[in-house]
């Protein structure tokens, strides 16, 4: 149907049953399998973070022009993800479409989501080891670890409600990047789907549990005057969000619409 309109790219409905397929597949990965793809998802959002403080660190720079040019930077950690191969907890939300069609099991569904969770939460953390033991953060004159420990502490000062629903506006455009991914057949077409949604979600601030799997302990490695317990506070909200805006708003939400098993005719 897309190619009668001059398009090669898969139609919504296409799409639908490719999230499907892939999520079966996502869910059945073996353990040392997901938890090392799970590692470099970690670090590759990590690595986004990392580019999106750099930008942040520059004063010089308007509110605008900086959330803009940070939120495109840090599309470099979904563009990894996609690209290279990575399993990252955020995107995986989708995997609910398959699991509302009863392709995988809650069992198989919640497997994939903590060990990708903690498999992430150690590559985040890894890499912000690494980056404080190469001391990234003197860079501009000591500004860009002011900059992490300043974007981790405003973190910690979010209220519940705040956290939550900053996670779910987060993972709602973070799945539909993912989502539009799959309607791509090339390299190009995947990272064109992925810049916008991700630069709209760093510029408006809201609320990515992987990212600050990366912004937490970078944080205190640097001396921020942050807990274990400040970090946590964050992450279970913001995680609830995440899930919520990935699984329910947009994973569920096209299952009702494309894959939903038709009802039965009226007598």
């Amino acid at each position: 149907m897309a190619e009668l309109f001059g398009s090669d790219a898969y139609a919504p409905k296409e799409i639908a049953a490719r999230v499907s397929e892939v999520g079966v597949g996502k869910a059945r990965l073996p353990l040392l399998t997901v938890t090392l793809l799970g590692l470099l998802a970690g670090a590759f959002i990590g690595l986004g973070a990392l580019m999106f403080t750099l930008v942040a660190s520059d004063a010089t720079l308007s509110f605008a022009i900086s959330r803009l040019l940070g939120g495109l930077v840090f599309s470099l950690g979904l563009v990894l993800v996609s690209i290279a191969g990575a399993e990252l907890f955020t995107g995986n939300n989708l995997i609910a479409m398959a699991w509302a069609s009863g392709r995988v099991s809650t069992a198989e569904l919640l497997r994939n989501w903590a060990l990708v969770c903690l498999a992430n939460f150690a590559g985040a953390a890894g890499l912000a080891l690494l980056v404080w033991l190469s001391g990234h953060g003197a860079l501009n004159g000591g500004r860009v670890g002011e900059t992490v420990i300043r974007i981790a502490s405003v973190k910690a000062q979010l209220s519940l409600t705040e956290a939550f629903f900053r996670g779910v506006l987060c993972n709602v455009l973070v799945c539909m990047a993912v989502w539009m991914t799959l309607a791509g057949r090339s390299v190009t077409d995947k990272v064109l789907a992925i810049v916008f949604p991700i630069t709209a979600f760093v510029a408006a601030g809201f609320e990515h549990s992987i990212a600050n799997m990366y912004f937490f302990p970078l944080a205190m490695l640097l001396g921020a005057p942050l807990s274990i317990g400040d970090m946590l506070a964050n992450l279970a909200p913001v995680i609830a969000g995440n899930i919520v805006g990935g699984s329910v708003l947009v994973a569920l939400v096209y299952w009702l619409i494309y894959l939903r098993p038709a009802g039965k005719a009226p007598d």
